[in-house]
């Protein structure tokens, strides 16, 4: 089993850390995307989000602690709203559901995201394999889904296919994110995710 990234905390309130550390994400994307990791302090974040740096750090220990956090905070969305399908008999509809909900984390996080592809790099180790196979446990979901497909007759994929497709979904989505200043020229977020579903299952036979 993975073991999670730990961020120390000196605060015992759960709710109060969540409350804070939320506080600290979305501070920290809005600097990190404007200045890049880097650049940006730990003094910068505090006052950003609204506190003081001695109370930053009851929260975490390090910048990169935050940069984790951040990370974290996409897989535990994706997660949430993936978590009502049902992976055992997947459907089509259960597929396009997924992606719809998938598609939808990524409008509403785009500044996550971004921040996440262009800065994981500076993680320590740890939490940069941490990070990387939450990544995976995305494709695995998509994966999960397809195979449903395919066992109550809906689809007809190889290995290779099941494979491919779910880490295309996952990145497909991402687009939103990386080529927004484009893409939302045209489209809306609900007309790039049904043509990105009509795109995948046209490939896919359907």
């Amino acid at each position: 089993m993975e073991k999670k990234h730990e961020v120390l905390t000196t605060v015992k309130d759960e709710s109060l850390i969540e409350k804070r550390r939320q506080q600290m994400i979305r501070a920290a994307v809005t600097l990190f995307k404007e200045k890049g990791f880097h650049r940006t302090t730990t003094r910068e974040i505090a006052k950003e989000a609204g506190f003081s740096i001695g109370t930053l750090y009851e929260y975490i220990r390090t910048k990169e602690d935050v940069l984790y956090l951040v990370c974290d905070s996409i897989y535990n969305e994706v997660h949430d709203k993936l978590s009502q399908i049902s992976l055992e008999k997947g459907t089509i509809e259960d597929l396009k559901t997924a992606i719809r909900h998938y598609y939808g984390v990524i409008d509403d996080m785009q500044d996550e995201f971004v921040v996440m592809y262009q800065e994981s790099k500076s993680l320590p180790r740890g939490a940069l394999e941490y990070v990387l196979k939450k990544e995976l446990e995305m494709v695995d979901i998509f994966q999960k889904i397809l195979v449903g497909c395919i066992q109550v007759g809906e689809l007809v994929l190889t290995e290779a296919q099941i494979h491919l497709y779910a880490h295309t979904l996952v990145v497909q989505g991402q687009m939103w994110a990386f080529r927004r200043w484009a893409l939302r020229k045209e489209h809306t977020i609900e007309q790039f995710t049904e043509l990105q579903i009509q795109f995948v299952l046209s490939g896919m036979g359907k």
